[in-house]
């Protein structure tokens, strides 16, 4: 595992593009002109894709001189795709990342800088967005990657699944002890799972990882040194480790949790709300599905991290630049989000439009469970990007040792120490 991990570092080094200096951005678009857009909702079926798609074409329809070029690839591979572009020397116009990306993006790719770039516009579009929400695409204080669709952890959990067991739906857990209490009484009454989180498998980053661990006064760095195995961090993972070995944590293999959430054979969900479209309409007629914020460490006010992604602009010439950045601002409008909200699940950056009637406010009083979602944008905590080369090895190495102390036997404090100390390493100098 670790080799294939060490190739990999080695394979976004050698791809890693050269730095092309930028022309001034056009001031407008006066001549047909086509950019590219790497996007990984167009790489998953359904409600993603259809709904970016749809995006793309109005975009075209108010923007008649410009071409959008859609290009497709996971969320897991699109990095790798505008890499593999650039040395092939077709330069990518406008991608969108994911934040683990974020740094590398900025200062090994060449993203755009917009400050630079749309100073004055910039400041102009982003009235009115959420600006914990702006400052999860800001690297050294510029803006890198435009915060895009995003969302927090949030508890899923099946209402038929608590009446069963004895519980009242009407009061989720609040906190992780109840948590525990929930899904043993969940599992001892009906034999189905209790409590899952999407935190290790291979699609699932590692925002929800974090958001337990901040919640618990923790974090995974301090600068350029690894703190994933300091007190705060290891005892979030001990007390997912003891939720396993109590029961109530779902022993299951870590890709299959949607399914079995889906299915109706677990009560719990801990995950992003992106996919709440997708299990009301597996619900529907199966199970009554609910959902509530994170669970929190006692009286401790919850962290909730962010998923999702950030559109970055890597076009060098102006009148390229000029179409991407005019995409930019249509995929992150009032327009926009109201699609991205309703139509796939994901919060609006713009919170504003919760209250206006033209936009979202009768849509969210018709769909109650965006509720909990929208109530921890305040607390909206960023996902904490890996800073170097190695970052994603250093990731991935964080991520398999607390797989590890949850569903393994050893000591999963010690488990954490080891791989941090492995880890150190790869980090950039201080």
């Amino acid at each position: 595992m670790l080799k294939r991990h060490l190739l990999a570092a080695g394979l976004l080094a050698t791809l890693a593009a050269p730095q092309i200096a930028a022309a001034e951005m056009a001031e407008a678009i006066t001549e047909p002109v086509t950019i590219t857009f790497y996007n990984y909702n167009l790489a998953s079926a359904g409600l993603g894709r259809e709904a970016t798609l749809g995006l793309i074409e109005e975009f075209m329809r108010r923007n008649p001189l410009v071409t959008v070029e859609p290009i497709a690839a996971p969320s897991n591979e699109v990095l790798s795709r505008v890499q593999a572009d650039m040395v092939a020397g077709m330069q990518p116009d406008l991608a969108q990342l994911v934040f683990r990306d974020l740094i590398y993006a900025a200062k090994e790719l060449g993203a755009e800088p917009l400050e630079d770039l749309a100073g004055e516009e910039l400041a102009a579009h982003s009235v009115g967005m959420v600006p914990n929400g702006l400052a999860l695409g800001e690297v050294e204080g510029k803006t890198y990657g435009l915060a895009y669709v995003f969302s927090t952890p949030v508890m899923f959990y099946n209402a038929d699944l608590f009446r069963a067991a004895g519980l009242d739906p009407d009061q989720p857990p609040r906190t992780w002890e109840e948590v525990k209490d929930a899904g043993l009484a969940i599992t001892k009454a009906t034999g189905k799972h209790g409590f899952f989180p999407g935190a290790y498998g291979p699609i699932d980053g590692t925002f929800v990882y974090q958001a337990i661990v901040m919640s618990n006064g923790g974090k995974v760095r301090d600068g350029n040194t690894l703190t994933f195995a300091d007190p705060a961090a290891a005892e979030a993972v001990a007390m997912l480790r003891d939720l396993m070995d109590s029961g109530a944590h779902a022993r299951i293999d870590v890709g299959a949790h949607l399914d079995t959430f889906q299915s109706g054979n677990l009560g719990m969900f801990l995950w992003t709300s992106a996919v709440q479209n997708r299990l009301i309409k597996a619900a529907e007629g199966n199970f009554e599905l609910r959902v509530a914020p994170m669970p929190a460490f006692g009286e401790k006010p919850t962290a909730p991290t962010n998923s999702g992604s950030a559109l970055f602009l890597f076009s060098k010439e102006p009148e390229k630049q000029r179409a991407a950045w005019e995409l930019m601002k249509f995929l992150t409008s009032e327009y926009a989000y109201n699609e991205i909200t309703t139509k796939i699940g994901y919060l609006p950056l713009r919170p504003g439009m919760v209250e206006d009637p033209k936009w979202l406010k009768d849509w969210v009083e018709a769909n109650p469970m965006i509720k909990p979602n929208l109530s921890q944008l305040e607390r909206l905590t960023p996902n904490i990007a890996f800073p170097g080369p190695n970052y994603r090895q250093v990731e991935n190495m964080m991520k398999e040792a607390m797989t590890e102390a949850v569903f393994g036997s050893g000591d999963p404090v010690e488990t954490l120490k080891a791989a941090q100390e492995r880890g150190q390493p790869l980090m950039p100098a201080e």
